[in-house]
């Protein structure tokens, strides 16, 4: 069946460990090599068809997530992913060295199209190398749905050694308060998530199927299992579900079984990560 995963940064597994154990792996928020605080609140709108968020990549830092979160992580017996981003190459390459060697970790998601923090100078590509020259772990690059020939970033980003993608991130939007007519987020626009990204992220995900020979994950508006098939069928390997979980934690559940009911399968033979026995989710 068809891997279902989180999108990094829509579920926190330590609060909420029944849901994440309902999931095919759980993909931490993204870690940087130094704590940061993240952007002035407010910095989470909800739309008309979805939510805006300008977090700014809150997290404690590589050291303390190591040291703090990743032994609890672990204990939940769900597969991890972690999520690591940066403001340049020697960022990325750090906080990856580090977790080269940790066995708890199967897989790393670079984040490499945050819209909310300011970008590293050098390309996609050249990020994703200067990981791989690092680690020997699975390497999935996230990509922005915002890139101008998405397929060319997929097959860059494949040349450079990524394992994987992750389509897609965020899209950039503003939402204005209906009263002060300004912007409701204190950082002006922020990373629109929800229905409306899905038919951008089903065209990326499309064209990188047929650019490069590599598991992608699908993510961008997935609510149900009809919208899940629809990601298989663009030719993701598995789906990751963001937005709705704020609105329906018990969606990966709900979606697998809509899935099991209509019978669909993923090929899941490149994709790193199995299917753990799960505890029955408890109200």
């Amino acid at each position: 069946m068809t891997p279902i995963l989180n999108a990094s940064g829509c579920l926190d597994a330590l609060t909420a460990p029944e849901i994440a154990q309902s999931l095919d792996a759980f993909v931490t928020k993204t870690v940087t090599p130094l704590p940061r605080e993240g952007n002035p609140p407010p910095r989470i709108a909800e739309v008309e068809c979805g939510m805006l968020n300008s977090i700014g990549l809150q997290n404690p830092g590589i050291e303390r997530f190591l040291a703090e979160n990743l032994p609890r992580l672990s204990a939940l017996g769900v597969p991890i992913w972690v999520s690591v981003g940066g403001f340049s190459a020697p960022d990325y390459a750090a906080v990856c060295e580090q977790l080269d060697d940790r066995a708890e970790i199967e897989t790393i998601e670079l984040n490499l199209s945050c819209p909310n923090v300011e970008e590293a100078p050098e390309t996609a590509a050249q990020l994703v190398a200067a990981a791989r020259g690092v680690t020997s772990k699975p390497l999935y690059a996230k990509l922005s749905p915002a890139t101008w020939d998405v397929a060319e970033s997929a097959r860059a980003v494949a040349h450079a050694g990524a394992d994987g993608l992750s389509l897609v991130n965020t899209i950039r939007g503003l939402a204005l308060d209906p009263t002060t007519r300004r912007p409701k987020l204190a950082r002006g626009a922020g990373g629109y998530s929800g229905p409306g990204l899905r038919t951008i992220a089903l065209a990326c995900v499309h064209v990188c199927a047929a650019a490069v020979d590599l598991p992608i994950v699908g993510m961008g508006g997935i609510a149900s299992g009809d919208h899940a098939n629809d990601f298989v069928s663009a030719g993701a390997s598995a789906v990751a579900l963001g937005t709705v979980l704020f609105a329906d934690p018990w969606a990966p559940a709900r979606i697998r079984s809509e899935l099991e009911h209509e019978g669909t399968a993923a090929v899941t033979d490149r994709l790193p990560i199995g299917r753990r026995s799960v505890s029955s989710p408890m109200v």
